[in-house]
């Protein structure tokens, strides 16, 4: 089974589409079409329905589960094979909602360790999964629930989180608040899908109170505080934000209930072979005290 067909099969069925598919690969799209329909050939089966638009069909979802775990392994004795041949412990792939949160432990990790080379790459909640069984990343920091199927995970951190507002705001001088009281307030927030907009929508949720009304959402969370304390809007920040030295002018409030909390959770594969230098950072991250000093 050709290997170059496989890595195309994957892109394909993460697309679920030949042309986009095809300009990704840099390949002419009758020459993909050819390359899945013999792959198919050889497995004896269809991997997609081609009803319509182009679906991943069950053969196809089992398939590509199996080929990237294959295409993981590969890549992970490559790269075994390098560090072996330079005498060094090699690279660790680290995938996060957001970097701002790792600054501290990554820092001291890199003084500890500075022949140890680390990847960034910055990824949804929802991607996580797939990366880690497909080995495209080692280690992952989730700030919301992953799937835990074929996974491993060990928490970092469980702590409030806090309604922020314009020092002017007439909530700023409370102690506490209610869902309720917020229900027809301006937020500033992440776009759907990262955790603070899944917090967001899971209170507003329980507490029967329909959508938020959101009146700015981005990718960069850093930025919520900014713009709350221009008058923008009010925000949710977790409890880390409150110790960093750089933090806006804004009021911090306390939100009544159990359920306006984030867990910070490191993730990696169960059947994974993690490299020394995976095994450092975990082991770091881990060990780091994440509810002392800066951030």
């Amino acid at each position: 089974m050709d290997l170059h067909a496989l890595r195309q099969f994957v892109v394909v069925a993460r697309l679920e589409h030949l042309s986009r598919a095809a300009e990704e690969l840099r390949v002419a799209q009758p020459s993909l079409s050819r390359t899945i329909t013999r792959l198919e050939a050889e497995l004896g089966t269809p991997l997609f329905d081609r009803a319509g638009r182009l679906r991943l069909n069950d053969a196809g979802k089992v398939f590509l589960r199996h080929v990237e775990r294959s295409l993981g392994e590969l890549d992970a004795g490559r790269r075994a094979v390098a560090a072996v041949t330079v005498g060094q412990l090699g690279s660790v792939r680290l995938a996060s909602e957001t970097f701002l949160t790792l600054t501290g432990p990554l820092g001291t990790f890199k003084r500890a360790h500075p022949a140890v080379e680390v990847e960034l790459h910055q990824l949804a909640a929802a991607e996580m999964a797939r990366a880690l069984r497909a080995q495209e990343v080692d280690l992952c920091v989730a700030s919301q629930p992953v799937p835990p199927e074929g996974l491993e995970a060990a928490q970092l951190l469980d702590e409030p989180v806090w309604v922020v507002t314009p020092l002017d705001h007439p909530l700023a001088g409370r102690g506490s608040v209610h869902v309720e009281e917020l229900a027809h307030e301006p937020f500033v927030c992440t776009r759907e899908g990262h955790w603070q907009r899944r917090l967001l929508d899971r209170l507003f949720a329980l507490g029967g109170l329909g959508s938020p009304r959101v009146v700015c959402e981005g990718d960069e969370p850093s930025a919520t505080a900014i713009l709350v304390a221009a008058g923008l809007g009010i925000g949710l920040i977790p409890d880390m934000a409150r110790r960093s030295a750089t933090r806006a002018p804004v009021a911090w409030i306390a939100v009544d209930g159990p359920d306006c909390r984030r867990t910070l959770t490191l993730l990696w594969g169960a059947d994974s072979r993690l490299s020394g230098a995976a095994r450092l950072l975990r082991s770091a991250l881990t060990e780091w005290d994440w509810t002392s000093g800066p951030v």
